[in-house]
């Protein structure tokens, strides 16, 4: 993973952030959610905060009129994602100048506003500033796919990645009504070949997983 630098428009990355210290920040489901939520929120340039929106239309959280999304206004498309309880994947797309630092500063600080409020805490939430990796191939954007979707699973938090409701995994399967991600026009995979392409990899990662922590701990 290298620092954030200039995003290219057009340009795939996959943008990795963790907390400080490896502090938990999502412990419950209204935590995932809203995050996930905040992420479809700032996709374009908003005039409020989404904690601000929310107070003020008093909608749920995934009512589609609560983000009145307009294509041609996005800066970052959302390819696909995994939240886990102490860092977060996402795939993004640029679409305009900047795109992916202004979404990402208005979702980690929208975040960090709502958290620190609810725990009653100050200061920072996110280890520096946020990762990021340019995807070069189509190969690899479907790789990728697979091995942040398989994060919970390789973690050992669920045994099959559609038990883990804070990705966009069963989105990818056609199993979710939730529609975050925009990943049929950099994908040509069917929904029942994804599954089969992701879960005959389970116990490969898994593998992987163990021999990284036991390299990690040997040094």
């Amino acid at each position: 993973m290298r620092k954030e630098g200039r995003f290219e428009n057009g340009g795939v990355y996959h943008v990795f952030t963790k907390s400080i210290a490896g502090y938990q920040i999502f412990s419950y489901p209204e935590d995932y959610m809203r995050f996930i939520a905040s992420l479809k929120y700032y996709q374009m340039p908003r005039e409020r905060s989404f904690s601000s929106h929310l107070k003020i239309n008093k909608k749920r959280i995934f009512e589609d009129s609560l983000f009145n999304v307009i294509k041609e206004k996005l800066i970052v498309e959302i390819i696909g994602y995994c939240l886990m309880p102490t860092h977060i994947h996402l795939i993004l797309q640029q679409l305009k100048e900047k795109g992916i630092s202004i979404f990402m500063n208005n979702v980690l600080n929208s975040y960090t506003r709502y958290f620190n409020l609810k725990m009653k805490r100050k200061g920072p939430l996110w280890e520096g500033r946020f990762k990021s990796v340019k995807v070069q191939t189509d190969e690899q954007l479907l790789h990728l796919t697979r091995y942040i979707h398989l994060n919970p699973v390789t973690a050992y938090l669920v045994d099959k990645p559609e038990l883990w409701e804070f990705s966009s995994y069963k989105e990818y399967c056609g199993l979710s009504e939730r529609q975050i991600c925009n990943y049929k026009e950099f994908l040509d995979i069917t929904p029942e070949s994804y599954k089969i392409f992701v879960e005959d990899n389970i116990g490969y990662q898994r593998e992987l997983a163990k021999i990284k922590k036991l390299l990690l701990e040997e040094r």
